[in-house]
């Protein structure tokens, strides 16, 4: 995942920080992405692997299950950023904003989990539900593995929607911030993987939206990914609490940052990000104060 870096409660613009531990900071070049404009297209709630299907107009999807955005050019896939501005759809307009939650756990990282480190952070997840706050959690394979009765509580509470963060949080393009690189021939299989274990724990809000470990992803991880239907998820504002110690740095980094359509990134591990919980605690009182009502992505995504 892409940050912001924090020392001493100073937010570093421009630093840039891995998902691992607090020595796999990395400075890189962050990747920017194409939004909004793409036809919406109903996702099937049956396997992920379905591509999807040219909608015949760009108005929004119906109820029927979550929105993806129709293949980029060439058929790579779509790009999803924030809502996109600039229509007269009140939808497009009003204030909403999306609080995104990366459950990051690398590959190699089962000896370290069961050294005590935490990698999950039922906190944050419970002060989610006291605050009634709509969530998508990007959960990887491995993280669903290792907390399969957080996966599927999570994955069965209405307030909240699971997404795919591939299975082992390697990187998809290089260099990507020290993360090991997954070949291009097993990259859907890295979607694949994730999607099954998520659903193993018996999750059953699972949507069809994959989030790149880092954020890194080039064309030709967008065209090995076309063939599973998913919708790449992005975000335009970038919370910090990776590693952070400073709850208030957090907080108002996503405060200045968040507009009508924003979508945040943060992450649900207590070891990489011990301080999110308490930033939320004051994002969301002083966001609602300004008239913002939180959504999940697929609400954010169908306006």
């Amino acid at each position: 995942m892409i940050v912001l870096a924090t020392l001493g409660g100073t937010v570093l613009s421009g630093a840039l920080v891995g998902c691992g531990s607090p020595g796999s900071a990395r400075s890189g070049e962050a990747v920017s992405a194409p939004s909004g404009g793409a036809a919406l297209t109903t996702a099937s709630p049956g396997p992920a692997t379905r591509p999807p299907t040219e909608a015949a107009d760009p108005s929004p999807a119906p109820e029927s299950g979550p929105p993806v955005l129709a293949p980029g050019p060439a058929g790579l896939t779509p790009v999803f950023e924030r809502r996109a501005q600039g229509s007269p759809s009140r939808l497009r307009t009003e204030k909403v904003v999306a609080l995104t939650f990366d459950a990051d756990m690398t590959a190699d990282q089962g000896p370290r989990a069961a050294g005590g480190e935490r990698f999950d952070n039922p906190g944050l997840i419970a002060s989610l539900r006291r605050l009634k706050i709509p969530s998508t959690v990007f959960m990887t394979g491995r993280w669903a593995q290792e907390y399969p009765a957080q996966a599927r509580s999570i994955g069965t509470d209405p307030l909240f929607e699971i997404a795919n963060h591939s299975f082992s949080h390697y990187a998809f393009s290089s260099p990507c911030y020290g993360l090991p690189t997954v070949a291009k021939a097993d990259m859907r299989s890295e979607v694949d993987r994730a999607f099954t274990a998520i659903r193993g724990t018996g999750a059953r809000n699972v949507v069809p939206y994959f989030r790149f470990p880092g954020g890194c992803y080039d064309d030709a991880s967008l065209k090995a990914l076309a063939p599973t239907g998913v919708t790449a998820v992005q975000w335009d504002v970038v919370s910090g609490d990776a590693f952070a110690t400073d709850a208030d740095a957090v907080a108002e980094q996503v405060l200045d940052g968040v507009r009508p359509g924003s979508l945040v990134v943060m992450h649900c591990t207590r070891s990489a990000a011990p301080v999110t919980e308490e930033a939320v605690r004051r994002i969301v009182p002083e966001l609602r104060e300004r008239g913002y009502r939180f959504v999940k992505v697929s609400e954010l995504m169908r306006g």
